[in-house]
């Protein structure tokens, strides 16, 4: 039943979330069409959504607000090399299907990654495998059907790999046949890729340009998370491969942008 104060109108405490429901279903919302719906004043619902942003619930933006993504700040791989191992078991077995015999793969820093080349290890194809992460390194090293190629260059905070100048040389000068490269965030609907390091992303970025198909690797659950640095847009990508289908918002936002999303 439905909540209304002695001159008819609708709680306050209601209308604010009635407005998070919607978000939550539409992503976002705009300030007019919730003056119409709720039949109170513009600035009433401005009003209303700095209250929210305030108590953290979502992000005020020009005419509306939209959903707050969340930013965990895992900054360092070994405070995330052990969650989520299902979730990345089932990315890394779609992403061996798109591997084809004698391609050259690139696999950059990424824990999906780590799980691809877990995979790949136990591989008889003839393969040739480009990374700049240690363990993938170590991990491929095994297998004497894959040769490794190493990008190095100056190793980076968290000690997993390496980027810079040299590393950025060395990519430009590559053609893979088919990369890899993970993410801290998807933004599907903004048509965004985030990470934390402003140059991991640029080596995302150039590892991207210079293959002949990319695909980004991320759990579910990053397709509501950002990081801080924004490296490429995903229409630019061959696909984005996740481990379990998004909600309906997110998959037409991908379809209209010529995105494929690429499921176990």
């Amino acid at each position: 039943m439905k909540l209304e104060n002695r001159n008819g109108s609708m709680f306050l405490e209601e209308r604010q979330e009635m407005i998070i429901d919607m978000l939550n279903r539409d992503g976002k919302v705009r300030v007019k069409e919730l003056s119409d719906q709720f039949k109170v004043t513009e600035d009433c619902i401005r009003k209303d959504l700095g209250a929210l942003e305030k108590q953290g619930r979502l992000k005020r933006t020009y005419g509306g607000a939209v959903v707050l993504r969340e930013n965990l700040h895992a900054l360092d791989i070994s405070q995330h090399r052990n969650t989520d191992v299902e979730a990345k078991r089932k990315i890394a077995q779609a992403a061996l299907k798109l591997v084809h015999d004698r391609d050259m793969v690139f696999l950059d820093i990424s824990t999906s990654n780590l799980a691809i080349a877990e995979l790949l290890a136990t591989e008889s194809r003839e393969l040739t495998v480009v990374t700049n992460m240690i363990e993938i390194l170590v991990i491929l090293s095994r297998n004497p059907k894959i040769q490794v190629i190493f990008a190095g260059g100056k190793i980076n905070k968290s000690r997993d790999g390496f980027w810079g100048g040299m590393t950025m040389d060395f990519i430009s000068r590559l053609k893979p046949d088919i990369a890899f490269v993970g993410a801290v965030g998807v933004d599907v609907i903004e048509n965004s890729v985030s990470t934390y390091d402003i140059e991991d992303g640029i080596n995302k970025a150039a590892i991207i340009r210079v293959s002949k198909r990319a695909y980004v690797v991320a759990e579910a659950k990053k397709l509501s998370s950002d990081g801080n640095y924004n490296y490429v847009t995903l229409d630019t990508l061959s696909g984005l491969i996740t481990d379990s289908p998004p909600d309906e918002k997110i998959q037409k936002a991908a379809y209209d942008y010529g995105v494929e999303i690429i499921l176990p």
